[in-house]
Parts: C-alpha cells; structure tokens; sequence
C-alpha cells in the first residue's frame, strides 16, 4: 500500500504561479498613478511660485479643476491672507536659505471657501551646476492633527493647573517677572505735537516673559521714531535680546533716521553678538514721522513682521504692505526696504505683534488670523489711537485661554480738529 501524500504541497505548489501573478498585478501601478492618487498633495512650482504640476489628491481637496491652477496660479494664491504672509515673510526665505524646510503648518483656502489646515514640506531642486530648478511641495492633511494638538494643549494645560507650588514663591516669581517686564517697555509715551499715539501690552502669561517690545522717541527737529517687534523665544534669554534690540535701534535710529538703514544696522549688531551658534533674531516694524504742515509723512521699514494696519478717517482699513523686509539676525546682508504714506487728518496707524493674529477662536481653535483683524478695524474706523488701544485690548481679552503669546500693540495718529494743529 502507498502512503497518500494528500492535497496540501501539491495544492499550493501549483497554487503559487496563480497567486504570485493575481498579487503582481495589484502592485503594478505606474508612476503617475501613484503621484496623482497618494494619500498627500504633491505640486512643482518654478521659482517665482507659478504652479506648473499638481497631483488630483490636493485638487480634490481644494475643489479646484488643474486647468484653473497649473500656469495660472503660484502657491500662495492657494493659502489664506495669513498663510501668505507667513510664506513672504518667514517660509520662503528660509527656503532660499536652507534649501528645504519641513513640517510647517499652514492653512489653504478650497473653492468653497473653507479653510484646509496642512502641513507643508519644500524642497528646491537643482541642476547640475547647482542653480535652483523648481520646488518640490508636499502637503499633508492635518485636520485630524489640529484636533489632537488641540486635546494635547488642553491635557497640558490640565496636568500644569494639577501641579502644586508654594503660592507665596509663586507670586515671588510672579512680581519679578511682572518688575522685568515692565522695565523693557517705556514707562509711558511721549507727548509728540499734532499728534497722539497709545499704546497696551497684553501678557498671555505671568509666568513666562515674552519678547514683544515697542518704543516711541524724539529725533529732534520735530521729528519722532518708533518701533514695535517681536523677539524670537521666552523667559530671561528673550529679554536679554529684547533690551539689546531696543538700545540699537533707539541708537541706530538718531544715527541715521532712514529706517531701512537702522534695521541693516540692528541685524549687524544681532548677527555680531550671537554667532557663536545660538542665533537670535526678531521680528520689527521701524518708522519716522515728520510732520508737513497739516499731514505726517510717515517712513516704515519691515523686518519679517505682520504689515502695519491703516484706519484712514474716510472709514477704510487697510495694510499697509512693506515688502521684501526678512527676519532680522537671521542672515547676513539681508535687505530693508522703506515706505512711506502719510497720516491725514482722522487717520490712525496701529502696529501690533503676531499673539493676536495667531490667537484661537471658538470651539475648533480655529486662528483669529489678518482677516478678522482687517475687519475688526474697519469696524472701528475711523477712530483715534486711544479708542483704537481700548477696543483692541478688549478683544485681546476676550481671546481667554486662546491667547497663547503676548501681545504688544501701538496706535499712532493725526486728530481731527483744532488739535491736528502743529
């Protein structure tokens, strides 16, 4: 009698062939079928932006057809006002410094108007005799990560409320904090003829000392210069930088009042003081008002901040764009352009910091942003920098635990009436 070897090894041997081939072919997309289905958008853009390829995940997402988006539109045209002005001034001149810059979240306006939160990673491609080509963009969905971010932020706020201190060392710290604050603002304004200004800054914690700064000063022959900026990081090492911009550009100001000149000089002295691998760089808005008769000519240089906003007595709010300013102490030789425009009579200029327009409202956290902003202003205007101040700090504290960094705000303007009067 034979043994009866069964079905099993002669089943599957000749099983496989049938099995290796059914799995082949489910594997063998093509190229192009894996760049326009993936589970991330991919697009390429020339250097200016222009898009010249984009996959049909990131259409399907923003509800737009390729025929309205390749060589008709650049990346930023696909972002909200915030995402593009945080691409101008911060994104894409870390790209052209760095070459690539990963990670950043950013928010993109679909058709319908809603807003994608994402997060972006570029790379610039280059040739062989190493000129930059075009850049490479990824864009994941980060919806279900803003979710997360935001349980992890209340979960982290729970455990530090959970956390007990000596309440007597606690308001030890607290005044202290409060004392060095206080000690890198002006203690007040100065009366500047023909004109007011004011100014409010809203501390998102009193635990931690925040880098935002401001400063309006005489540079005689009825002249004034101020500044309003933003330090980059907290705590005692901020504040250490924040005292230094200020005395430069205090300095750098009465030595030579073009203010496109004083920011060149203020990134010399950040770049000078910390080259030794521990960069440190702000971010600052810096201008001079001279008075013509019953008008204020009014130059302003930007260094990677949020525009300047105009209330013009007319009722209109606008920004007042400043472009090509880059971060200052971030890179040597960066370049400073200056604006003027002039503040009539009834006209207000309001600089403020980036805690505001990256507050998070209602229950999704979504960002305040530079739309409500604009629109909050235009509500107000035409207005006088006092009334300007008050209504935006009551906003600011309406923010409640939304507020996550301080925010510095200043508000210079031309009466209406008698007392617009040089």
């Amino acid at each position: 009698m034979t043994d009866d070897p069964g079905p099993g090894p002669e089943r599957h041997d000749e099983e496989r062939p049938f099995i290796d081939a059914k799995f082949s072919a489910l594997l063998e997309d093509s190229a192009e079928e894996l760049y326009e289905s993936a589970p991330c958008g991919y697009l390429s853009t020339l250097m200016d932006g222009t898009i010249a390829k984009i996959n049909k995940t990131l259409l399907d997402w923003l509800g737009l057809t390729r025929e309205e988006v390749v060589g008709r539109r650049r990346f930023s045209d696909l972002l909200t006002v915030g995402g593009r002005l945080y691409h101008e001034t911060h994104f894409a001149p870390l790209l052209g410094m760095q070459g690539q810059v990963g990670g950043i979240a950013l928010e993109m306006r679909t058709a319908d108007g809603s807003r994608l939160p994402v997060l972006i990673t570029s790379t610039v491609k280059t040739g062989e005799d190493g000129r930059p080509l075009l850049i490479r963009t990824t864009v994941f969905d980060a919806t279900d990560r803003r979710a997360y971010e935001a349980e992890l932020l209340r979960a982290r706020r729970a455990a530090e409320e959970a956390r007990h201190q000596a309440e007597a060392d606690r308001e030890q710290l607290r005044e202290a904090l409060t004392v060095l604050q206080q000690s890198l603002l002006p203690a007040s304004l100065p009366e500047v003829p023909g004109m007011e200004a004011a100014s409010s800054y809203h501390t998102a914690s009193t635990m931690q000392l925040g880098g935002d700064f401001y400063d309006l000063f005489p540079l005689g022959d009825e002249r004034y210069a101020f500044f309003l900026g933003d330090v980059c990081g907290k705590g005692p090492q901020a504040a250490a930088v924040t005292s230094l911009v200020r005395y430069t550009l205090r300095a750098a100001a009465l030595h030579d009042p073009e203010p496109a000149a004083a920011l060149a000089r203020l990134n010399t002295a950040l770049l000078d003081r910390y080259r030794d691998g521990d960069p440190r760089y702000c971010t600052v808005l810096l201008g001079v008002l001279e008075p013509r008769g019953g008008t204020v000519d009014v130059r302003l240089a930007a260094g990677g901040h949020p525009p300047a906003l105009l209330l013009r007595a007319d009722g209109r709010a606008d920004y007042l764009p400043t472009p090509g300013g880059m971060l200052v102490g971030a890179l040597p030789g960066a370049s400073f352009t200056t604006v003027r425009t002039t503040l009539h009579p009834g006209d207000t200029l309001l600089l403020y910091t980036d805690g505001l327009t990256e507050a998070r409202t209602g229950i999704k956290r979504e960002l305040y942003g530079y739309d409500a902003l604009r629109a909050f202003a235009a509500e107000l205007a035409p207005a006088g920098p006092r009334t300007v101040i008050d209504a935006f700090a009551r906003l600011l504290k309406s923010f409640g635990d939304g507020l996550d960094d301080d925010t510095a705000l200043l508000a210079i303007g031309r009466p209406r009436g008698p007392h617009a009067a040089s």
